[in-house]
């Protein structure tokens, strides 16, 4: 007898699995660490121990701008994989898509924000500068 968290826990699991197979299929490795956030109209993905020998080599020798470049260029690559993930996941279209990595400790963040679900009120407070 599944409820709505059995649905949110296995779409999490979906995007997880994901993103991972997606990494190690472009970096020869995967992720050491995924978590996946689904609530209400966002998902976040937490993947720790992302960096390749490669990226290690040249963060210890300074260069970490290098690596920042790259990751980003790659996930601007990305995007329309990544939105498609989570899309598919949870059935609900991504209005933003944001990407964020990390140096000591490794890892990255990426943010999905999802449009409204039917029926579904927005629940935040809205502020307006004056």
């Amino acid at each position: 007898m599944g409820g709505p968290s059995d649905d949110v826990g296995r779409q999490a699991v979906q995007i997880s699995n994901a993103l991972t197979r997606n990494h190690r299929e472009h970096f020869g490795r995967g992720a050491g660490t995924v978590k996946t956030v689904i609530n209400r109209g966002f998902v976040v993905t937490f993947l720790e121990e992302i960096y390749t020998p490669l990226e290690k080599t040249l963060i210890e020798g300074g260069r970490p701008d290098l690596v920042h470049e790259g990751r980003l260029a790659f996930q601007q690559m990305m995007r329309e994989t990544y939105v498609g993930i989570v899309e598919e996941a949870t059935g609900r279209k991504v209005r933003a898509f944001l990407s964020q990595n990390h140096i000591g400790p490794d890892l990255a963040a990426e943010i999905f924000v999802l449009e409204a679900a039917p029926g579904e009120m927005a629940d935040t407070a809205e502020s307006t500068a004056s």
